[in-house]
C-alpha cells in the first residue's frame, strides 16, 4: 500500500514554460542554444554546487567572472535566465490534497539555496512533509543513498512510495531501489497515474 509520494523539482513542480528570455541571453551573449543551462546546472560548476563542493553565492561569482559580466550585465542574465520559469500551482493544489492522507517529500538535485526557493521564489514548502536537497545530502539522484535516506526519515519501505521526476535515470536510480515511480512529462496526467498505482485523491 502506497504511504508516500516523493516528487522531483525542476522539471515537475517548477518548469521553463517560456524560454524566449533564455533564447534572447544566449544570443545577446554569443552562446549556443542550451548553453546557458549547462553553464548553471550541468557543467562542472554547476554539478559542483548541486553536491554542495561549492555555495550557490560561489556558483554565481565564477559564472559572472567566467563570462565577463558587468554586475549590470549578471543582473540581467539571471532575471533572463529564470525569467521563463513557472510554478505549477494546479500541482502544488493536488500536493496539499494528497498530502491530508500520504507522506509527501521532496528529494530535488539542487544548490544549497534549495530551502528558499521553497519557501520565498516558489512558495511551497508547506506542502512537503520531508525535503531532501542534494547540495544538503552531498550526494546527488540517481545515487541510490539518497532514495535511501529519504525513505528512511519517512519511515517507509521502497514499495510504500512513489517518486516522481522528469529524468529517465533518475527514474531508473529509484526503481533500483524498489520504488514505484512515474516519469513525468509536462503531458502526463498526474492523477491518473498515481490512481494507477492505488493513490486515492480526496475530493
Amino acid at each position: 500500500m502506497i504511504k508516500a509520494i516523493i516528487f522531483d523539482v525542476g522539471g515537475v513542480l517548477v518548469r521553463t514554460a517560456n524560454r524566449s528570455r533564455r533564447n534572447a541571453l544566449e544570443q545577446r551573449l554569443g552562446l549556443q542554444p542550451g548553453e546557458s543551462e549547462i553553464i548553471v546546472f550541468n557543467g562542472e560548476m554547476g554539478l559542483k554546487a548541486q553536491q554542495g563542493a561549492i555555495t550557490t553565492l560561489e556558483l554565481w561569482q565564477w559564472i559572472q567572472q567566467h563570462l565577463r559580466l558587468t554586475d549590470e550585465e549578471f543582473l540581467a542574465f539571471r532575471q533572463d535566465f529564470w525569467g521563463g520559469d513557472q510554478l505549477d500551482t494546479t500541482l502544488i493544489d493536488l500536493i496539499r490534497r494528497l498530502k491530508r492522507r500520504y507522506q509527501t517529500a521532496i528529494i530535488s538535485n539542487a544548490a544549497d539555496n534549495l530551502n528558499q526557493t521553497l519557501t520565498v521564489d516558489y512558495p511551497m514548502a508547506d506542502a512537503f512533509d520531508l525535503i531532501v536537497g542534494s547540495a544538503y545530502e552531498k550526494i546527488m539522484k540517481p545515487d541510490r543513498i539518497i532514495f535511501e535516506r529519504t525513505l528512511a526519515r519517512l519511515g517507509r519501505q521502497p514499495e510504500e512510495a512513489i517518486f516522481i521526476d522528469d529524468f529517465a535515470h533518475n527514474i531508473e536510480g529509484a526503481r533500483a531501489v524498489g520504488l514505484h515511480t512515474i516519469h513525468f512529462t509536462p503531458q502526463t496526467d498526474l492523477p491518473a497515474a498515481l490512481a494507477a498505482l492505488g493513490v486515492e485523491l480526496e475530493d
